[in-house]
């Protein structure tokens, strides 16, 4: 693998942080520096540390920016729940959201698995 852009990971993580970005566009104003704001901030880490451990030397330094990405991921599967919950999205949308985040999920579970199985 010569480049993180052919991660299928790294693709499916920067779909749902796209996604992300499209559903908060009609959170109500007065979240812009709240709620909205808070999402879209867990979510773009999660593609961004894929790719920066991809560029480390070694596998426990990608390990590290894995489990941050893992962290990240947590935290916005909480946010989207906390949105769905007031009503900022109906429940298709939380579904998609929510079901495309614990595809990421199991991806990046497996992925550090082989990772800490090659060493």
């Amino acid at each position: 693998m010569s480049n993180f852009r052919n991660l299928l990971i790294w693709q499916k993580s920067m779909s749902l942080t796209t996604k992300i970005y499209n559903s908060t566009k009609k959170f109500p104003k007065e979240e812009i520096f709240a709620l909205t704001s808070q999402i879209r901030r867990s979510s773009v880490p999660i593609p961004s540390n894929i790719a920066e451990g991809f560029g480390r030397d070694s596998s426990k330094e990608y390990l590290r920016f894995l489990n941050i990405a893992i962290g990240s991921l947590f935290e916005l599967q909480t946010q989207i729940e906390i949105a769905k919950n007031i009503d900022y999205l109906n429940e298709d949308e939380f579904t998609t959201l929510y079901e495309d985040s614990r595809e990421i999920e199991r991806m990046l579970v497996s992925f550090i698995n082989k990772i800490k199985e090659r060493d």
